[in-house]
């Protein structure tokens, strides 16, 4: 199975809308604020670029217009060509004006984020972490504690999305586990535009880019495996459910 990976920042969307389908043209015109619009616009140019290329499409301006993305029932992003389901798992994050975007296939549960490294109040780690987490922060030397922080959030937030479920799940139920990954993991493969497909467990490149894997229990049962990387002031994360573990 092959997780397809895109990131592109605001200075990466065009400034005109022809990309864009006459629906989506609609809905961006209700948007009152121009934060909104312009998230709004970054989340679907890169979208649409990671659904083009993972589906081998041109990235032209009349085959991206033909591609939408939409909420599901559960607020989750869904994937369209030319208004029929375009049958892949996507997951979308944005932040300090950068975009990323995974993509799998249909049947997979996969969830991505991307968070600023910043400080968070105190009671934010017990009202939002496991146990665990918050032992693990406790323990964490003072200069790495705001990095750890975001990791462990960034990828609850990564399961979250995959779960389909958002906040609605108590984020405490879920514990994030910086080890390396079982060994099925290794069956992964993490393809970051524009790097060649790449195993995550092997990756050359600088230590700061590297993707590094780690797990996410849900009750106590491993149920996702991960890669995060730090290559700037933000997080990334991305999580696919366990291979034979079943999400609960």
């Amino acid at each position: 199975m092959s997780i397809f990976w895109f990131e592109r920042s605001a200075l990466d969307v065009p400034a005109a809308d022809e990309w864009l389908s006459e629906k989506e043209r609609s809905y961006l015109g209700g948007l009152r604020f121009p934060k909104r619009r312009e998230e709004w616009r970054l989340g679907r140019w890169t979208a649409k670029c990671s659904i083009a290329s993972s589906l081998g499409l041109p990235g032209d301006i009349p085959t991206l217009s033909q591609i939408e993305i939409w909420p599901d029932r559960s607020g989750a992003p869904e994937a369209f060509l030319a208004h029929e389901p375009a049958h892949l798992a996507i997951s979308l994050s944005h932040r300090a004006g950068k975009a990323v975007c995974a993509v799998a296939p249909f049947e997979a549960r996969i969830g991505c984020d991307l968070e600023l490294i910043e400080s968070r109040h105190p009671a934010f780690l017990s009202d939002y972490f496991a146990t665990d987490e918050q032992a693990l922060v406790a323990h964490t030397a003072p200069d790495l504690r705001d990095f750890t922080v975001t990791l462990l959030w960034s990828g609850k937030e990564s399961a979250l999305k995959a779960l389909h479920l958002g906040l609605r799940l108590d984020t405490r139920s879920l514990n994030v586990c910086l080890t390396e990954s079982p060994p099925q993991a290794r069956d992964f493969l993490l393809d970051s535009y524009p790097l060649r497909l790449l195993n995550s467990h092997s990756i050359e490149q600088e230590s700061s880019d590297q993707w590094h894997p780690f797990q996410v229990l849900l009750r106590d049962v491993p149920t996702f495996v991960g890669w995060w990387r730090n290559p700037d002031e933000l997080v990334r994360t991305v999580v696919i459910a366990h291979p034979i573990c079943p999400v609960l």
